[in-house]
């Protein structure tokens, strides 16, 4: 597949690189390096996270680096380089009045763009493409400001839907989306939601980071699931009601007494406060390390994604489900438009209601054949096939400018 090389990237994006979580936007990253040079900055510090989080070991030592006691910007690789930005911007989603909030907006947006001219100086970085990871306020100035070579706007989520951007990104993101050069998306829903906005759009498919989930390797038994009997239907994620349905956990494991739910992560408040505390079969295990997971799910029967349906999750692209497949197992999940990607391969519910048959039939219908099949399926998701899709789009913009 051929690539776009030797050129000058700036990404900027909601989620820092010390960020001990992985993310779509530190893979394309590390990617679009290996063969041009990439600037990746580090989310600005804000009033509110210092007040609420300066004890944090990062933001701590973001805050040392603003007062210049660290260098701010480190060398990662040959071609990558991480940036913390010296600036301190206001925290102004509160505001009510949607003039008012561009006003402060504005100064943020040239206060963070100026911290970002001088890496970029620093650097030597010329003729740049900008790439924004669904930064919607921080980004929305950066293209009039920094005035890059091309300016990229990838969406991995419908943020604006979420309950703490609902106040001024419903109408900010469509007016960033429509002065990008080019709009990428990691699924289709989303790649549509895009075009509304923006006729150069394009879907660009997900890449995932699988070499973790080998089924082939062997695993000990956790120790939650030692001495259970009867089959064992696991979730692998955060439990949270803005993506997950409490309802369907239940309705499994009351319909289902001889059947063990085991779920794996942190919960919210509604998880914390569910019938499911209640119910003997079902195990809570709290979060464990990345390293652990795949081990809870050599162990599962099936392993499910009971998303709840709404503009969140219609188009988020589940990864779990791809790290799932990749171990072999059978999987049923929610019915939303992204699922589609999977039905060769998943066993999609429509309702509540369907997924104690289907969780049946997957068990039924497992076989070796079925497991590689799926293996197979997860495996060719790679970051190398999505950027490259990255690089298409591209090279269609710079053709049709």
């Amino acid at each position: 597949m051929p690539v776009i090389s030797n050129r000058d990237i700036i990404i900027v994006g909601l989620q820092p690189w010390y960020t001990p979580i992985g993310s779509n936007c530190k893979n394309i990253a590390l990617e679009l390096s290996r063969h041009n040079r990439v600037l990746y900055i580090n989310s600005p510090l804000d009033r509110r996270t210092v007040l609420r989080n300066g004890n944090d070991p990062d933001i701590a030592r973001h805050i040392r680096i603003r007062k210049g006691q660290e260098p701010a910007l480190l060398k990662i690789s040959d071609n990558f380089w991480n940036f913390y930005p010296s600036v301190m911007l206001e925290s102004i989603n509160w505001l009510p009045s949607a003039g008012i909030f561009n006003f402060f907006n504005r100064i943020n947006g040239r206060r963070y763009a100026g911290c970002i001219q001088k890496a970029v100086a620093e650097l030597g970085f010329r003729d740049v493409i900008l790439f924004n990871d669904n930064d919607i306020f921080r980004g929305m100035y950066l293209r009039e400001i920094l005035k890059p070579a091309m300016y990229i706007y990838y969406s991995r989520d419908n943020v604006a839907a979420m309950d703490w951007w609902k106040k001024h990104a419903p109408r900010v993101e469509p007016e960033l989306i429509a002065k990008a050069d080019v709009a990428v998306a990691n699924s289709l829903f989303l790649a549509e939601r895009l075009k509304q906005y923006n006729p150069n759009s394009h879907y660009i498919g997900q890449g995932c980071e699988l070499s973790l989930f080998d089924p082939a390797a062997a695993y000990t038994r956790p120790a939650e699931l030692e001495g259970l009997t009867g089959p064992v239907v696991g979730y692998v994620g955060v439990l949270t009601a803005m993506r997950l349905d409490p309802g369907i956990l239940l309705r499994i494991a009351q319909e289902r007494p001889d059947w063990n739910v085991v779920l794996v992560g942190p919960e919210d408040e509604v998880f914390q406060a569910s019938a499911l505390h209640k119910l003997p079969n079902v195990i809570f295990t709290g979060r464990k390390p990345m390293s652990e997971l795949p081990s809870y799910m050599h162990y599962f029967d099936v392993c499910i994604n009971p998303q709840v349906l709404n503009p969140v999750t219609e188009g988020n692209y589940p990864l779990k489900v791809d790290e799932y497949l990749a171990m072999g197992k059978p999987v049923v999940a929610t019915a939303t438009a992204t699922m589609q990607l999977f039905k060769d391969h998943t066993y999609l519910a429509p309702a509540p209601a369907d997924y104690v048959p289907l969780i049946e039939r997957a068990m039924q219908e497992n076989n070796s054949q079925a497991a590689n099949a799926r293996i197979s399926f997860a495996r060719s998701h790679t970051w190398e096939s999505s950027v490259g899709a990255l690089y298409d789009a591209i090279r269609h913009t710079m053709k049709n400018n």
